[in-house]
């Protein structure tokens, strides 16, 4: 179809469009409509087909800006000057979520699956290329094994260099990357931080492309084959963005068992919405995992330094002189997630401070170089970090009737049911059918409620003072000795949570005697449903507080790959790995020999060569061998990198399964049920301990 023809569709169903949206009606003809409508959509939802796909999105977004038409136009009168601010505050967390729902759709309907664009077979036309690795205060442990991963990169040597960026000045980096070979670059200062430390070296480098990697980010060998063709292919590609996995457990993983089996909160982000961006030009770079051409950057002034996200105002930046950007959903890197969920609130934190920025002092709505699809792309990004205030409204807003008999909807219950039901399911069922294998229905309040009351105060002041703060660097690598529950994050959420209960049972307690308080029992049900909604969801995000041990300094991956053992007697056996990682290996025992004869190394049979590993062994028994690496020299070490992370399928994973919305609520509220049976478990444990000694002296004596 035209554009021409496209228009005049639009112009024609507008019309219709609007009929369905303004026609007031009563409760019982809106149950009639809403349920015919999601019928409709559950019919359509048999087929696969992409333009039904398209239709009930339509359909999905007509029924939303309906209910929000009904709420503007018909609830918003109220008896006090309470309910007239609690109300407001209410309806405008509606509309915010109505808009950031009908910008979703826009940015994640059309996805680009792009494929990898091949290298022309002479070498000589590949362009030279400079691996970046940022630092500042990372340990050693941490940076080597990224900087070693990028020396197994494929590419002629002649034209990869890479670089380790100190800003920590740090001589045992110095000597390192001696050692190792690769350049070694520092600064006098630290201004502007990460985006100074990168504009800094590319005074000094000179690559036609720059490839930046986080220092907690190891590349698989095939990475820059797999990114750099595109920039051959089209000399305007500023751009090329992939995902970024992380081989580590996050928070929600680590913490929450329903979370191990789920797609992680980064899932949907790096899968249909960079891929949506990508489809309108407005690919985000994400500060690693990502290849920028250099020119386009010099044509800006190098990378972004007025906000603290100075990767995605970079791309923005580059876009706006009429670049163009892509993303390749596969993943290429690897690196840790945040341990800790204190840690992971700061680093959202920054990354909430940082698109507010951008959208104070570089508004992309405004100024001149972008087209209207990617100005609703960034304004979609920059408002789904506006998220705070809204969640806390809508947690809250049914304590305003349960607690203080406060209507801050001036509507009957049924009407707010006949209306609200259509334009919740007809959401929920187009957004899992769209990126169901991406994100679980109702994970994503979880996610927004770990984090709400702390981006509050943090958006507004940046919208108000968008120069104050500064860039803060999110710890890595670090271990947990002990668990513990980190009450100090969830402190508001346990508030919250006890204010809830009591309004729950103060709701109970009106609807059973609605005769002698003279309450509508109906509206008491709808605000109570609610107030359980809301609790259950505050609880499993309660529930990430409880911080899990964190003992195991690598990561296991599980890899075949064939070995020999060596003993001290001078024997050798045949075998296996069954997994690998840059600590240690387990082995299928070939036999009981392990049990009696020492082991002192191994030897890893890869394609390239043999690999030699002094070993300590840590256990074993009839069917597998748990050994300890020893210390080995950074050659050896590269090449357990190259075999262990840097394989070209490493961070290939399944696809998750298709989300069933009834489902995840299940895994959710069996999430809460875990949350009270381990700390009931955790402090019968502690009885014991703590009487334990008492015990022991009695039998002495």
């Amino acid at each position: 179809m035209s554009k021409l023809g496209f228009y005049l569709l639009l112009l024609v169903l507008a019309p219709v469009a609007a009929v369905i949206v303004i026609t007031p009606m009563d409760s019982q003809k809106q149950y009639i409509f809403g349920l015919i409508s999601i019928g409709m959509m559950f019919l359509l939802g048999f087929s696969k087909s992409r333009k039904i796909t398209i239709v009930i999105v339509i359909l999905s977004a007509l029924m939303s800006t309906r209910y929000i038409w009904w709420r503007t136009t018909e609830t918003l009168q109220f008896n006090s000057e309470i309910e007239a601010i609690l109300g407001i505050g209410l309806y405008l967390a509606e509309l915010y979520v109505w808009l950031i729902l009908i910008l979703g759709f826009l940015q994640t309907t059309w996805p680009l699956k792009r494929t990898i664009e091949p290298l022309p077979d002479d070498t000589s036309l590949w362009p030279t290329v400079d691996v970046y690795v940022p630092t500042y205060n990372e340990s050693l442990d941490v940076v080597r094994d990224t900087v070693l991963a990028a020396q197994c990169i494929d590419y002629p040597r002649d034209k990869l260099k890479v670089y380790l960026l100190d800003d920590g000045k740090r001589s045992e980096f110095a000597v390192f990357a001696a050692d190792v070979g690769v350049g070694y670059i520092t600064r006098d200062d630290n201004n502007h931080a990460k985006a100074g430390n990168l504009n800094h070296a590319m005074k000094i480098t000179k690559g036609e492309l720059i490839c930046i990697f986080d220092c907690d980010h190891v590349a698989t060998r095939t990475f820059l084959q797999a990114t750099v063709g595109p920039f051959l292919k089209d000399p305007k590609l500023a751009l090329l963005q992939t995902p970024h996995y992380f081989y580590s457990p996050d928070p929600f993983e680590r913490n929450l068992r329903a979370a191990r089996s789920i797609p992680n909160e980064g899932s949907l982000f790096y899968g249909p919405v960079q891929q949506g961006n990508d489809n309108w030009n407005a690919t985000f770079f994400c500060g690693s995992c990502a290849v920028i051409r250099r020119s386009a950057l010099e044509e800006i002034g190098g990378f972004a330094v007025e906000t603290v996200t100075e990767d995605a105002h970079t791309a923005l930046k580059m876009q706006r002189r009429g670049w163009g950007s892509a993303f390749l959903a596969i993943p290429l890197a690897a690196g840790l997630a945040t341990e800790r969920l204190g840690l992971h609130v700061v680093q959202r934190n920054r990354w909430a401070r940082g698109m507010t920025q951008i959208f104070r002092v570089d508004n992309p709505l405004f100024g001149r170089g972008l087209k209207w699809q990617q100005r609703l792309c960034y304004l979609n990004a920059m408002l789904h970090f506006q998220f705070g205030l809204p969640r806390v409204a809508f947690l809250t807003a049914p304590l305003a009737y349960l607690l203080f008999n406060l209507n801050i909807i001036h509507s009957s219950a049924s009407l707010i049911f006949a209306y609200v039901l259509p334009h919740l399911v007809m959401s929920l069922y187009v957004n899992s059918r769209m990126n169901g294998k991406f994100r679980y229905t109702f994970w994503g309040e979880i996610y927004e409620t770990v984090m709400c009351f702390h981006l509050v105060i943090p958006t507004l002041l940046t919208m108000l003072a968008p120069k104050r703060g500064k860039f803060n660097v999110t710890d890595k690598g670090g271990l947990l000795d002990q668990g513990f529950f980190d009450f100090h994050i969830v402190r508001p959420h346990v508030i919250v949570a006890v204010l809830l209960s009591i309004g729950i049972i103060a709701g109970v307690v009106r609807a059973t005697a609605h005769d002698y308080f003279g309450v509508d029992p109906y509206v008491i049900a709808l605000n109570v449903g609610w107030a359980v909604f809301s609790l259950v969801i505050l609880m499993a995000a309660i529930a990430v507080a409880r911080e899990t041990k964190q003992v195991r300094k690598t990561i296991r991956i599980e890899v075949q790959i064939p070995a020999v053992i060596h003993y001290a007697s001078g024997i050798s056996s045949r075998t296996k790995t069954s997994d690998l990682s840059m600590g240690g290996a387990q082995l299928d025992a070939p036999d009981n020999r392990h049990e009696h004869d020492e082991i002192e190394e191994i030897d890893l049979l890869l394609k390239s060569g043999t690999i030699t590993i002094p070993v300590n062994k840590i256990s074993g028994d009839e069917e597998s061998i748990r050994l300890r690496f020893g210390d080995m020299p950074l050659s050896r070490r590269r090449e357990l990198v190259r075999v262990v992370l840097a394989r070209a399928d490493a961070w290939i994973q399944p696809e998750y399964k298709q989300d069933n919305p009834l489902v995840s609520l299940g895994t959710i509220i069996r999430t809460v049920f875990e949350l009270f049976w381990l700390t009931w478990k955790d402090r019968r444990e502690k009885r014991k301990r703590d009487n334990q000694p008492a015990v022991k002296e009695d039998s002495a004596a």
